[in-house]
């Protein structure tokens, strides 16, 4: 019938999964985090209104192109609906948290409008910390980056988040392009995502400072 049975719970994380799709390019989601979504297209509106009957639960993955239908990306987050707002016109307001990433292992055949995985949960329970030199480096081509781009940052509030929760909040807002965030998000360990998002951080804020445009999407 398309739908399947609800997915497992997220205390075995290797279990296979189905999964409902939001193809997005250029946005990402991460574990803990939080994502806004305006629903207006009926499909998505469609997916929308079966994870509310069953387990709230969508998967956000990146398209490889900007097409109907194009090739996923492997990597994607599975988020759970933690705030709805229905519109008298069918539309929706969502809040996504996420809760876990997840790799790709094949699309399914599916009778509704919206596209569905299979995917395996990957486990991130271990994924370290900073070393204090890191962290002091990262924080520093923040502020570099930060200032080249003319943003305003609430830095004791930035000083008083975990690295965990620093690296990834700026993986997930940064304005870089969609094979940037997808690399970020692909990476493994928390430190490697601070080094790669480093290198991003300065390879944009340099072409913004020579071409004078910024590298949004």
């Amino acid at each position: 019938m398309g739908r399947g049975a609800a997915p497992p719970a997220l205390d075995d994380p290797f279990r296979l999964m189905r999964i409902s799709i939001f193809p997005l390019a250029g946005v990402v989601l991460y574990p803990g985090l939080h994502l806004p979504l305006h629903i207006f297209e009926p499909r998505y509106r469609a997916l929308v209104s079966d994870c509310l009957a069953r387990d709230r639960r969508v998967g956000i993955i990146q398209p490889q192109r900007a097409a109907d239908g194009a090739p996923l990306f492997s990597v994607g987050c599975l988020g759970r609906v933690a705030d709805v707002e229905a519109m008298d016109d069918g539309r929706y307001n969502i809040v996504l948290e996420g809760e876990a990433r997840f790799r790709t292992l094949r699309e399914l055949k599916v009778s509704t409008p919206f596209r569905q995985i299979e995917a395996e949960l990957i486990d991130d329970a271990d994924e370290g910390v900073l070393a204090p030199v890191e962290r002091a480096l990262f924080e520093r081509e923040a502020r570099d980056f930060a200032d080249a781009q003319g943003y305003r940052v609430d830095w004791e509030q930035v000083a008083r988040l975990d690295d965990v929760a620093l690296i990834n909040g700026v993986s997930q807002i940064a304005p870089f392009d969609a094979a940037a965030k997808q690399a970020l998000l692909e990476t493994a360990k928390i430190s490697e995502r601070c080094r790669l998002l480093v290198q991003l951080m300065q390879f944009f804020g340099h072409r913004h400072s020579e071409d004078g445009a910024a590298t949004l999407q």
